[in-house]
């Protein structure tokens, strides 16, 4: 299996540069680079999505209790795909165009305006012992074979760390190690700081 990757096509907008990064399947996402830093020797780059990241959630029945249910986020390749056709139509409706980009599904066009009421909190287990609570805002819900299915956008952006290699190529970084949390934390600082 190949690593993802970055392409030439680069450009300008609004001063920021934008590369094209790659997933293990080959599917592209487009991203601002919002902060660049060396560290022992690599270059390491903080990639936000250009479109809107989407999340779709649905309620997962316990089997040996029927009453209690759980919010997850929809993340399987096979439940993604029976019910892509029907999350790009209803979001259409709300002139969003889906895309299934690489990494993460993302959606272009304007958001509708953010309501207090179309805020949901959803706690993401980040690491095995901690649990952080992520915002995110309800766009549009939907039925697929007799199960409700909610589109959201996270409130927070998404953010990828890439390292760039002599070339120019980014490959994305996608462990969890300690080294990582550090380089993410001076790539933020960095960027907090030259605004």
């Amino acid at each position: 299996m190949s690593s993802p990757g970055f392409s030439s096509d680069s450009g300008q907008y609004d001063d920021t540069e934008i590369v094209t990064i790659f997933d293990d399947e080959g599917r592209s996402l487009d991203c601002y680079i919002e902060n660049e830093i060396e560290y022992d020797g690599k270059i390491y780059v903080l990639l936000m999505p250009i479109d809107l990241a989407i999340v779709i959630l649905t309620e997962e029945i316990d089997s040996e209790d029927n009453e209690y249910s759980e919010t997850v986020m929809v993340e399987e390749k096979e439940e993604l795909d029976g019910i892509f056709d029907d999350a790009k139509a209803v979001l259409g409706e709300l002139n969003l165009y889906l895309k299934r980009t690489g990494f993460i599904l993302t959606a272009s066009g304007e958001l509708p305006p953010l309501e207090e009421n179309n805020i949901i909190s959803l706690e993401i287990e980040e690491h095995t012992s901690e649990i952080e609570p992520e915002e995110l805002q309800f766009l549009a819900s939907f039925y697929s074979e007799e199960q409700k299915y909610n589109i959201c956008t996270p409130l927070s952006p998404i953010l990828f760390i890439g390292e760039k290699d002599g070339f120019g190529k980014i490959n994305i970084i996608q462990s969890q190690e300690e080294e990582v949390s550090w380089i993410l934390e001076e790539l933020l600082f960095e960027d907090y700081e030259d605004n």
